[in-house]
């Protein structure tokens, strides 16, 4: 009861201040309505309020109305006026208690449906981890076999190019690896990056280098916007959302054309394209492509099968960025694009 109390005084002080000033007593109950409407908002229930309405109208009665410093109902008029402020008083009451309720449950199931999204971000990711980090540990297990079982009845150029399959089998699961470190960054409760304005042309320049490290024989034509464009983003997020595209393009396009990665200014975002002219996605896949379903297996063996991972983690960091990823085909390929927003974020908890 104490908010009534501290509104009612509030009202009071208030009402009197008003009527040393204006000498209007006809707004006077709107002051005290005006307070039943903080009490009912700071408070939960329907009792706080309809406290707070009975007094609004006693007050009303007792020090604004003559004759003053006394309860008298019995003047015509009186009853009918102070009636209907109650009435009102006490509508005002219950309808903001009411929104106060409906925005609690708005929120409670916002809150179900984000964790019910992100139970099924995690089942996921777990699958596409599965998938990816055991095709390749697979191969590496045969070959080796294969090796210690019957090396000496094979070639040098045999055993070098079985040891160069181990080799492209280890560092596709050290990028697996790195990209679990990646994701790790992103906090897990809120599904949010920090970020900072970054010199967009120097983040693109920084996954180039760290990409043409990993894969030197691909071929990337890549164009910024002339435009000095300061994004905000965690870089080094964003870097690995790049490279992971890339290499996509580079392992599942089944051509060795050169990609095209070009970023452009599309209103507030920063719009990130990355287009190979390949065999395309199967339009089949595209609405589920970033969540680790439906994973298809390229027919050629090697342990490149499926996108998994990658992209699963390309979608996570994005979102957490606030930002939009999708895959489309074009005439000859297919094409991922990704936006971030120019602004600066605003944190929303």
């Amino acid at each position: 009861m104490g908010v009534v109390f501290f509104f009612m005084s509030i009202a009071t002080l208030g009402a009197l201040a008003f009527l040393h000033f204006g000498r209007n007593d006809a707004s006077v109950s709107i002051i005290y309505v005006l307070a039943v409407m903080f009490t009912a908002r700071c408070t939960t229930g329907y009792v706080a309020g309809i406290v707070a309405s009975l007094l609004g109208v006693f007050c009303v009665n007792f020090a604004f109305t003559y004759p003053y410093m006394s309860l008298n109902f019995s003047i015509d008029g009186y009853l009918v006026t102070f009636g209907g402020m109650m009435i009102i008083s006490s509508i005002t009451s219950v309808t903001t208690t009411q929104l106060k309720e409906k925005n609690k449950i708005l929120k409670e199931r916002d809150k179900m449906l984000l964790e019910a999204e992100k139970e099924t971000m995690r089942a996921n990711l777990l699958r596409a981890v599965s998938h990816d980090l055991r095709t390749p540990l697979t191969g590496m297990i045969g070959m080796t076999n294969a090796y210690l079982e019957g090396g000496d009845h094979m070639s040098e150029s045999e055993k070098r190019e079985m040891v160069a399959n181990i080799r492209e089998d280890a560092n596709w699961l050290l990028n697996m690896v790195e990209n679990l470190l990646t994701v790790t960054r992103i906090q897990v409760g809120d599904t949010k990056v920090n970020t900072n304005p970054e010199p967009l042309e120097e983040v693109v320049s920084e996954a180039m280098m760290r990409f043409r490290r990993r894969l030197p024989k691909a071929k990337v034509r890549v164009s910024v916007p002339d435009e000095f464009l300061m994004v905000p983003m965690d870089a080094m997020l964003i870097e690995q959302v790049i490279i992971n595209l890339l290499e996509n393009a580079v392992y599942h396009s089944g051509v060795e054309d050169e990609i095209e990665f070009r970023v452009t200014k599309e209103g507030e975002n920063a719009v990130f394209h990355i287009r190979d002219f390949g065999k395309g996605i199967d339009p089949a896949r595209l609405d589920t492509i970033f969540d680790g379903v439906g994973i298809d297996k390229n027919g050629s063996g090697d342990s490149h099968k499926g996108m998994g991972i990658g992209l699963t983690i390309c979608k996570t960091i994005i979102t957490a960025h606030h930002g939009t990823i999708c895959a489309v085909n074009h005439d000859r390929g297919a094409e991922f694009i990704f936006t971030l927003p120019l602004g600066e974020e605003k944190d929303e908890q």
